[in-house]
């Protein structure tokens, strides 16, 4: 039977059986080999704190409002980053062809039945396979520098050095930026430091990153791309932008935001702060930009050798060990940089 990782509720997931799905005209069959666990949307599932656990989602006018969740326990299936090879495909489908290794999103299981033409431009052919568990955080990383108007020559502060503010570092400085990379735990910053960042702050500073690295800067930096989602870092990003600077959030922010004072230096300089989400890319780009060229885009640099993944990877998990490795994500082990989680269809990691 096929397996899925399921969050039954509230600080509960284990590995349950799934019904096969049945294979559709235009589809083809998946047995995933690996799977990366996005520590930031996930736990939000795992401690219960997501809002469509909390909130109902009208599509229609795009707002949260009281009333039933969207979603309700058990959520089954979160994930998306996954990598495969293709084992059956139906009878109208020309490519993927059986037994080529695919990267896309269906979800924490063992198998599944997806749209040939989601996967059919996603065929991996590297030799690191856990590479392709990185398309769609990268996608989030580039698109984050993209909305931060990232030119040869900015300043650019990225706040939070996990596994997307890592490859954000790195994808800025690709862009041309100078980049200053702000965490709490040293061995990160020293991980963005192989990335190219430039200058490292720690987040914890007498007066405040943001102020420190305004007087670094000689009056701020051009952009501050915050991904950690904590309000205190979206303040301190606020605070370190020049007059008419740009702040990114694209952090996946939870409940209220006490610590961003938006009478203080985001009123007085002017500050633009705009949101980054993977469901769209920056109105200023127009239709030239989506997702697929994001993802595109993003996995040309690893291709390439221009953006090194292998050295994100801290912890590959068989799966049925989900239940440990989110214990050790909810209380932020500083360890974990990307937790990957290995079907038993897997190769053993290069």
């Amino acid at each position: 039977m096929p397996q899925v990782v399921s969050f039954a509720a509230p600080h509960e997931v284990r590995l349950v059986e799934s019904e096969p799905e049945p294979l559709a005209p235009g589809s083809v069959r998946v047995r995933t080999w690996y799977s990366g666990i996005s520590a930031g949307t996930e736990l939000t599932a795992y401690r219960g704190s997501n809002p469509f656990l909390t909130g109902t989602w009208d599509p229609n006018v795009r707002l949260f409002t009281e009333g039933a969740p969207t979603f309700t326990y058990p959520v089954q299936g979160w994930g998306y980053s996954e990598v495969g090879e293709v084992v059956e495909a139906a009878p109208d489908v020309e490519a993927p062809v059986l037994g080529e290794i695919v990267y896309g999103i269906w979800g924490h299981r063992s198998e599944a039945v997806v749209l040939a033409s989601a996967v059919r431009d996603h065929v991996w052919r590297a030799d690191d396979a856990l590479s392709g568990c990185f398309a769609r955080v990268g996608a989030i990383a580039l698109n984050a520098v993209l909305a931060a108007e990232t030119r040869l020559g900015d300043r650019v502060a990225v706040f939070g050095q996990g596994v997307i503010g890592l490859l954000t570092t790195r994808l800025a400085t690709l862009s041309g930026a100078e980049v200053v990379a702000i965490d709490a735990h040293p061995r990160r910053l020293e991980a963005a430091r192989s990335m190219g960042a430039v200058e490292t702050s720690e987040a914890a500073v007498p007066g405040g990153a943001g102020a420190v690295l305004r007087a670094r800067s000689g009056g701020g930096v051009d952009a501050a791309i915050e991904l950690s989602g904590n309000d205190r870092a979206l303040h301190e990003a606020v605070r370190s932008v020049v007059v008419d600077g740009i702040v990114v959030a694209s952090g996946f922010y939870q409940g209220g935001a006490e610590h961003l004072r938006l009478g203080e230096e985001f009123h007085h300089n002017r500050v633009r702060i705009v949101a980054s989400q993977i469901s769209g890319t920056p109105v200023a780009l127009g239709p030239r930009w989506d997702q697929r060229r994001l993802v595109r885009t993003f996995m040309r640099q690893v291709e390439q050798g221009r953006v090194d993944t292998g050295s994100l990877v801290t912890d590959v998990v068989d799966v049925v060990d989900v239940s440990i490795i989110f214990e050790r994500l909810d209380r932020a082990d500083p360890d974990i940089l990307q937790a990957v989680l290995r079907f038993p269809a897997a190769p053993e990691p290069t």
